[in-house]
């Protein structure tokens, strides 16, 4: 795939920004942390998360007569902004399928972008991502997370970290639907193939470590929370069995730890990131990645202010 992420970086040239990467700061009473973990800080993207790498991407290679008809896209919230945010620059309309539970603040943003928003139950959410399509709606789907040009965009970010940190040790990646851990794995396991690849997932909502335990796609009991940007009841096959080959564990952190390490990173480098951009950085900092240089994908800052307000104020796990 590498040269499908370097010709994705030509034609993200306009789009998507070169994010910064940062150590994080820890507090003056912390003596020692498991590694040096560094912030891949893709909140600062137009859209405030990752998403536009491969929504961008993705639609630069549809025919023009194609997107004329529009674009559609199943997404809690990220990627309908991104898949809305390019439309808009192209002048055509943007239908995003969302589940029910989709938070208020990335529905508005969604819609600012112009993006026509359809609210449904989470199973006909999940069905839209396997049949790519949703009922009554036309326009080319881009898929948020099973599309190889979507994958090629997310791969660009590894390119950047390996400029910035050429000796990095492990990467942590949220896992949602698959996409970004399989764009940026794919680089680095021929750039870098050292560098290990975790995948972060939340303790709420964790079927990749429940499927590689299982060895073969399993359902969870799937539960809604504050972290919306990420879980889901199952892996799809096809991400399940390019995953497998590419990463080297799939590490799970609670919801209290999660908070932890947001409030973290909101006091002491003056980050603010979505549930899914903090859950890297909780497992990082329960030693699960390991020692030496960690890079932890912040995937986005797209967190209601009402929840951020409650993750900064509230202590242990009543969230």
């Amino acid at each position: 795939m590498l040269p499908e992420v370097h010709d994705a970086r030509r034609v993200l040239v306009g789009s998507a920004i070169r994010t910064p990467l940062v150590r994080l700061n820890l507090p003056l009473n912390v003596s020692a942390a498991p590694a040096e973990i560094y912030l891949k800080l893709e909140n600062l993207q137009p859209i405030g998360a990752f998403k536009i790498r491969g929504a961008a991407n993705a639609i630069a290679r549809l025919p023009r007569e194609k997107l004329q008809r529009g674009v559609v896209t199943a997404s809690a919230g990220n990627m309908a902004q991104g898949v809305a945010w390019c439309a808009r620059r192209l002048g055509i309309p943007c239908t995003v399928i969302a589940p029910a539970t989709a938070p208020e603040t990335k529905i508005k943003a969604i819609e600012r972008l112009g993006g026509r928003v359809i609210k449904v139950s989470f199973d006909e959410w999940w069905r839209a991502f396997e049949e790519r399509a949703y009922a009554g709606v036309d326009g080319a789907f881009i898929h948020a997370f099973d599309d190889t040009h979507v994958m090629a965009g997310n791969g660009t970010i590894a390119l950047e970290v390996l400029e910035d940190l050429p000796d990095v040790d492990a990467i942590v990646i949220p896992w949602g639907g698959g996409g970004l851990t399989c764009g940026i794995a794919s680089v680095l396991r021929e750039l870098r193939p050292a560098c290990k690849v975790f995948t972060a997932e939340v303790a709420t909502a964790a079927p990749l470590a429940a499927s590689l335990a299982a060895g073969a796609p399993a359902e969870v009991d799937y539960q809604s929370s504050w972290v919306d940007g990420i879980g889901a009841k199952a892996v799809f096959p096809q991400m399940f069995e390019r995953a497998r080959k590419l990463i080297d564990g799939a590490l799970v952190a609670n919801l209290s730890s999660v908070a932890e390490a947001l409030r973290l990173m909101v006091q002491h480098n003056h980050v603010i990131a979505e549930g899914a951009g903090a859950c890297p950085v909780a497992c990082a900092l329960s030693g699960q990645a390991g020692s030496g240089k960690i890079v932890c994908i912040v995937s986005g800052g797209n967190i209601d202010s009402s929840k951020l307000f409650r993750v900064l104020t509230t202590e242990g796990t009543n969230l």
